[in-house]
């Protein structure tokens, strides 16, 4: 769905150049390829908790328990699992900036001139290392505001929400790497079993914040749906 240009009255005035584009197809999109992570994710703590398990055997002293057909296949299992994550964390990544900047251009019509950054904003603020830990949240944190009903609210509605998505993948972002530079430096049976339980706790807190990340992704698309409603354009097919 598109909003047409034609304003028709409502409490938001329109904006000269601007015009809503619906964020509904894009959302549909994030949340799909979410899901596919979501799914490599738990490829990798399969893979994780398999090769935890055939090193703790190892270091039981089973060594006749497993051959190097085993633990071959273990490492293709890791290696592979991993492969597909990053596919599917890069498609995720370019989909959901390209979603970030709709809901942003939104915003500037929904709030004109009051938001703190441009719309440009919502995909330079991914590339600046360290910024790229707070921009982002306090963007996303004016397009919920800009999103509710009466913008002049003092608390945005899903604020809770967007503080539980941003914590959930900043800190999965540094433990993830943490972990990774672990298994990667394991040397011996019992480094990469505990190596191993590492990457499969990473892998669980990414679950956790792409579930959260879905729901806001959602939720937002949802609230400048219902506000475009009734603001300043009229939807058409």
């Amino acid at each position: 769905m598109t909003y047409a240009s034609t304003p028709v009255p409502g409490p938001h005035p329109p904006v000269p150049g601007r015009v809503l584009r619906s964020p509904i197809g894009l959302a549909h999109a994030v949340t799909a390829l979410l899901g596919v992570v979501i799914v490599a994710d738990l490829l990798i703590v399969a893979a994780s908790l398999n090769m935890r398990a055939l090193m703790g055997r190892v270091a039981s002293g089973g060594t006749v328990d497993y051959d190097e057909g085993e633990l071959s296949r273990a490492d293709y299992a890791m290696a592979g699992s991993t492969v597909l994550y990053g596919v599917a964390l890069l498609a995720t990544a370019v989909v959901f900036i390209i979603w970030f900047h709709r809901v942003r251009q939104n915003a500037e019509v929904f709030a004109p001139g009051a938001l703190s950054r441009s719309p440009g904003w919502a995909i330079a603020c991914w590339f600046i290392p360290l910024a790229n830990l707070w921009i982002p949240r306090s963007i996303a944190a004016d397009l919920l505001w800009a999103a509710q009903p009466e913008p002049h609210g003092r608390v945005p509605r899903h604020q809770g929400l967007l503080n539980a998505w941003w914590g959930a993948w900043v800190w999965t972002l540094l433990f993830d790497r943490y972990a990774s530079n672990t298994y990667d430096k394991a040397q011996g049976v019992d480094a990469v079993r505990d190596a191993a339980g590492l990457v499969t706790v990473s892998a669980g807190c990414d679950v956790l914040a792409a579930v959260l990340a879905i729901l806001f992704v959602r939720r937002l698309t949802a609230a400048q749906h219902e506000k475009a409603l009734t603001g300043p354009a009229t939807p058409v097919l």
